[in-house]
């Protein structure tokens, strides 16, 4: 597997890890079309929009360090919020993350170790193959 391939692949894995957490959480089948604005997502009070630019401006490192802190587990909202923080980092040109000190191998193993953490960790033991 060549170097793009990989991270296409990376890629799709976040992108099916984000919608098996969605579908866990909520209950149903995940659509990207049936969410509700992302703007209604926070955690602690900093809303995805926030973190969101803080990755546009390359602080991906700090935006998830800030994430990491402050999320509260036990609550869904903060948790779904999280994997859409790991989603967009995902979508990101592995040019631009490279510059920033980033991966999409990293988004990956922060969403892998968010559904552990979240209790959904047998999605996590599952793509720990990957």
């Amino acid at each position: 597997m060549n170097f793009k391939d990989e991270k296409d692949y990376i890629m799709r894995i976040i992108k099916e890890l984000a919608g098996v957490l969605f579908s866990l959480m909520l209950g149903k089948q995940y659509q990207a079309v049936e969410l509700p604005e992302d703007n209604q997502f926070e955690v602690s009070g900093k809303s995805l929009e926030e973190l969101k630019r803080m990755v546009d401006q390359g602080d991906m490192n700090e935006a998830e360090n800030r994430l990491l802190e402050e999320i509260d587990y036990t609550k869904k909202e903060e948790v779904l919020a999280a994997v859409l923080f790991y989603e967009y980092i995902g979508e990101k040109d592995e040019d631009f993350l490279k510059a920033h000190n980033y991966s999409k191998k990293e988004a990956l193993e922060g969403m892998k170790m968010l559904a552990r953490r979240a209790g959904y960790g047998d999605v996590g033991n599952i793509l720990s193959e990957i």
